[in-house]
């Protein structure tokens, strides 16, 4: 059974059931504070299981991409090593909110695994929870009741609470789990050893496929559990272990998952793959396969974070989608012997395998692409550097073994992997501190845990939800003020912020933080207080108010009034960026798509699709497209509820990453029309004028502009106004200040020529009086002074000593005229013939010599320079240098 019949039989018949069928969510998550990636098929249904919102459905079945790589549920390391663990992998899932519970969804997991997938009952386990009395939640006696009406009760396991009792996090929905296991060991394994003993040991052919969770309970802050308002069914198969299963294959690579990946990796590697069925395999090739299943695993997750609008980085989320690419080059590198790119090879054939059902994938594909190439380069070439860094520890380290602190330092600041150190070390003879490395690792993840260090109390419900739906509304759209109740509040401590308090309304006039807009910021006023709400952002469906205190009667009638000056300067930068999209889809084609935004009171930043330099004459254009529109007056058209489908076909443009409902919200200003929730101007005309700060590239293929509205346009010409005015009073006040600035430049043109010329025959007269000062040392010319030259000079003198034979060992010192403040600068000359003889290198000896000008330099093995900040280790540093040639 082909895998793309797998998912569609999954999804057919839990639509017989009554399941509206929906799309899977991106795989980064963008207005979830609690986690970065999608890492499981629940995640996008939060706010359903805490009741925040109302499902359109109480019966939803789809498949997930799940990202599996930090935090809890991290597989990364596993990855490669076995043939069952992925980082991204799809979840199929089936979910009851409130409606049926474990009796259908036991007996429709049964029927779907034997009756329609046919796998033999004689292959399956199951497992139920054996009970906590410690927590008080008794055996899991209803779901082992169900079974054994299923199959026979010594395929019936108990399970413990770390395998069977499902948890959200540390606080919040969780319950009771059943699984069901799969043994697809051949008859003569299972004749040897059962498969009952093999449960959750492990077991390569022994996997879970399927989890049940019977949501029940809601966990405290303070470790205690209590029932919840309505039970909830949230299961997960794995979609490639359930295709190795069905399949007949003992490895999940095998299957037509992952084949079309590893075929095209042998055909651009020249190297081969061995299935799971091959016994006996070479250590050889042993590295090889695992090289080859940590490619092509990798490359899902990378392609479809790009797809959902995560750019690889060097922080949060984009540094991890970096780190997976990363491992993957790096595995190449070293089992392939690859030193080109050719990862972004493989996005052709996984677009090909898996646009039908994620049709990002296809539609992104060269966008995808080119950004893994540019990234595989990149980092292609940070290790050359690391390599060249390596040599250079090497070579200052006595004995065989490396300092820990060095190679976490090359793996810290480099990127350059840990074993790939350790490799590298073998083949010299040599290791590296292990300790010394974990130790330096696991600080720096204390560090970082620290930072982000959040607890977070119970919510303290002041007004119970009404029993139809969510009784918290925004009303920001129409007002700026309103009356309000506080109907739940709760207190957080962070290392990073202190203690503050969030804050629900049962009406808000503030916008929470989403779709590249801050959150509002204002005040809620009683009669008696003023409480200042500092941030405002949206979690699980509630919009929650920031504040370092609260009020002292929360039962208060209280105004919540958004600071109307912040908001206004917001709105601004929001409408011109979408007339800005418009304006660079119209000049520079429409590949461009926004790939992220940052809006708030005082500018607004663009990331978007594009592989080259914007030009002057570009920038100018789309200033004066947003311009032109500006002065067109153009009113705001807003419709609040429209169907998806509909605004899409009247032209809305829909994001690549984003999650719409089925009712969307689209803005339009003339032709600009998106699908966004921000706040916007109701005319175009109060943008008042578009000025473009900047442009540069921000990521492999993408680049980003910042750019000011209203009055930080005021302020920038107000302040280009005053730097013109000091000018012109520098120039004393001349009536053409650029025809003045320009015979000042050919002025400056004309002394430079006669200053090159003094300081050439500067150098000839110290070259004619330096010959007299060289003395020999072991057969060295040696020479080690301090003249009075700029760095050119110092550099033309180094040369037109060094001309004079072929064992020369120069060091001149200098104290830099041109630079600001005495600048101490080193220079080494080397003739080529005494590098090669003594063994000398130039960067070696600025490096040591830098050390008295507490400075630093290098360059090649014949000529370096170092500068530094202590002139007065200039005498030390020149009576060090003939140390080198002693």
């Amino acid at each position: 059974m082909k895998s793309q019949d797998v998912r569609k039989q999954f999804l057919d018949f839990f639509a017989s059931k009554g399941h509206l069928i929906v799309p899977s969510a991106p795989i980064v998550l963008k207005d979830d504070p609690t986690l970065m990636f999608n890492n499981s098929g629940m995640a996008q249904f939060k706010e359903y299981f805490l009741g925040n919102a109302t499902p359109k459905s109480n019966r939803i079945a789809d498949t997930q991409k799940c990202l599996r790589v930090s935090g809890k549920h991290n597989d990364l390391e596993d990855v490669g090593f076995d043939t069952y663990h992925h980082t991204m992998f799809e979840m199929l899932g089936n979910w009851s909110f409130g409606d049926y519970f474990k009796k259908e969804a036991i007996n429709w997991a049964w029927q779907l695994l034997t009756e329609v997938y046919k796998i033999p009952k004689e292959n399956l386990y199951v497992s139920v929870f054996e009970g906590n009395p410690e927590e008080n939640v008794p055996f899991d006696q209803e779901a082992w009741d169900i079974w054994k009406e299923l199959l026979d009760e010594d395929r019936i396991i108990l399970g413990n609470k770390k395998d069977n009792f499902w948890e959200m996090g540390d606080q919040g929905p969780c319950g009771p789990c059943s699984e069901i296991h799969v043994d697809i060991r051949s008859a003569e394994e299972k004749a040897l050893v059962s498969g009952k003993s093999l449960v959750n040991n492990d077991h390569p052919q022994v996997v879970e496929i399927w989890n049940n969770v019977f949501m029940e309970f809601n966990r405290k802050a303070d470790g205690s559990l209590e029932k919840l308002p309505a039970q909830h069914v949230d299961t997960g198969m794995g979609f490639e272990r359930l295709c190795m299963a069905l399949q007949g294959k003992t490895s999940n690579y095998d299957t037509d998952v992952f084949t079309p990946l590893i075929e095209k990796v042998e055909q651009i590697t020249g190297t081969k793959y061995t299935s799971n069925e091959v016994l006996n395999v070479s250590e050889e090739q042993n590295q090889t396969n695992i090289a080859i299943r940590v490619i092509v695993d990798h490359v899902r997750a990378v392609a479809f974070a790009i797809a959902d609008g995560q750019l690889p980085s060097n922080t949060g989320a984009g540094y991890v989608i970096r780190r997976i690419l990363r491992r993957a080059i790096r595995y190449g590198f070293t089992f392939l012997n690859t030193k080109e790119p050719f990862i972004n090879q493989l996005v052709a054939v996984l677009a090909n395998q898996m646009g039908e059902f994620f049709p990002e994938i296809k539609s992104q594909e060269a966008f995808v692409t080119n950004v893994i190439r540019e990234e595989e380069a990149s980092f292609l070439r940070t290790l050359d550097q690391g390599l060249q860094l390596l040599d250079n520890v090497v070579s200052k380290t006595t004995g065989t073994e490396v300092s820990g602190a060095k190679a976490f330092e090359l793996y810290d600041t480099f990127g350059f992997p840990k074993d790939l150190t350790a490799l590298i070390l073998k083949e010299k003879g040599m290791s590296f501190n292990e300790a010394e490395f974990d130790a330096s690792m696991q600080a720096q993840k204390a560090r970082s845990r620290a930072a982000s260090e959040v607890s977070t109390e119970d919510w303290s419900v002041l007004i119970p939800r009404l029993r139809d739906g969510n009784v918290e509304t925004f009303v920001g759209y129409d007002q700026t003020e309103n009356e309000v109740k506080i109907t739940r509040i709760r207190k957080i401590d962070s290392k990073k912020d202190g203690i503050l308090y969030q804050i629900v309304l049962d009406n808000t006039p503030f916008y929470p933080e989403g779709g590249g807009q801050v959150g509002d910021k204002g005040t809620l006023v009683s009669a008696n207080e003023t409480i200042d709400i500092i941030d405002t952002k949206k979690e699980n469906n509630l919009i929650l108010h920031f504040a370092k205190q609260l009020p002292e009667n929360v039962e208060a009638s209280f105004v919540a009034k958004v600071n109307t000056n912040l908001r206004t300067s917001t709105s601004r930068n929001h409408s011109a960026t979408h007339l800005m999209h418009q304006a660079l889809r119209s000049i520079l084609g429409t590949h461009v798509e926004q790939k992220g935004s940052l809006v708030n009171p005082n500018y607004l930043r663009f990331d978007f699709s594009h592989f080259a330099k914007m030009t002057e004459t570009e920038l100018q254009q789309v200033e004066d497209f947003v311009n032109a529109r500006i002065q067109e007056q153009l009113p705001l058209i807003e419709r609040r509820d429209i169907p998806f489908a509909q605004a899409v076909a009247e032209g809305a443009m829909a994001l690549f990453g984003e999650k719409y409902g089925d009712h969307v919200r689209a803005i339009k200003f003339g032709e600009s029309m998106e699908l966004c929730g921000g706040i916007h101007v109701k005319n175009t005309a109060e943008i008042w004028h578009f000025k473009i700060v900047s442009e540069g590239a921000v990521a492999a293929g993408i680049r980003r502009i910042e750019a000011i509205t209203s009055d930080a346009v005021k302020a920038f010409f107000a302040s280009q106004e005053d730097i013109l005015n000091e000018v012109k009073v520098a120039l004393k006040n001349p009536q053409d200040i650029l025809k003045a600035v320009q015979s000042m430049q050919e002025e400056n043109a004309k002394l430079s020529k006669q200053i090159e010329a003094l300081v050439k025959d500067k150098v000839k007269n110290l070259k004619a009086s330096l010959i007299a000062e060289i003395q020999e040392i072991n057969g060295v010319q040696f020479l080690a002074k301090q003249v009075d030259l700029n760095p050119d000079g110092v550099k033309d003198l180094a040369y037109e000593l060094g001309n004079l034979g072929t064992n020369l060992f120069l060091v001149l010192a200098t104290v830099n005229p041109e630079a600001s403040g005495d600048k101490p600068m080193l220079t080494c000359y080397i003739s080529k013939e005494v590098v090669a003889e003594k063994n000398l290198n130039a960067g070696t000896v600025v490096r040591e010599l830098g050390k008295f000008i507490q400075g630093g330099g290098g360059g090649q093995p014949f000529f370096a320079t170092a500068g530094g900040k202590n002139v007065a280790g200039i005498q030390q540093a020149l009576e060090k240098a003939i140390e080198f040639v002693k």
